[in-house]
């Protein structure tokens, strides 16, 4: 296990974060890859319940980091932009209050010791949400693809399912030759 992967277990028990938070956590982290498609879509199934407000709460925490947790502000990012297009109505609602914060993320900056600006990709990142943001019918457009999309999935992923249990079960059958 990698110790900034250990650091953070630790962090989560410390402070008590719910599962929703720790998830955030997990897929804002300072790790150099982005987080799992999976976990965006666990996370973005809380906005649909009561962990809600945890979710959110984590990811406008992540998004007010700064200088060498660029990575979190990043991450926070795209975990918003797919917030936005999958998670429930009220993140898109909560987004365009807080616009501003967003908004703000255009001028990030940060460069590293050796002088590379890691600032770019939130600045570009934040620039694409606000242009997002500000389009009605590109939102309504993109929430209906996701739609789509997850619901193309999780077809895919039931046929797989049925076809493994089948297989499973036909395999068992005729290997089983019950003897007295």
């Amino acid at each position: 296990m990698a110790t900034s992967s250990l650091r953070r277990q630790v962090k989560n028990i410390v402070h008590n974060y719910s599962d929703a938070e720790v998830k955030v956590r997990e897929a804002t982290s300072n790790d150099p890859w982005g987080p799992s498609a999976t976990l965006m879509a666990e996370i973005a199934q809380m906005t649909y319940s009561a962990e809600y407000h945890e979710v959110m709460m984590m990811v406008w925490r992540r998004l007010n980091d700064s200088g060498k947790n660029w990575r979190h502000v990043y991450k926070g990012l795209t975990l918003l932009d797919y917030l936005i297009k999958n998670g429930s109505n009220k993140v898109l609602q909560e987004c365009n209050e807080n616009l501003i914060a967003v908004q703000t993320l255009k001028d990030f900056q940060f460069l590293d010791r050796d002088g590379k600006d890691h600032g770019l990709n939130v600045r570009e990142k934040a620039k694409q949400i606000v242009s997002l943001l500000k389009d009605e019918d590109r939102i309504k457009q993109e929430r209906a693809q996701a739609q789509t999309t997850r619901k193309r999935m999780s077809q895919v992923t039931a046929a797989i399912d049925s076809s493994h249990r089948l297989r499973y079960n036909e395999g068992n059958m005729s290997g089983n030759v019950l003897s007295h």
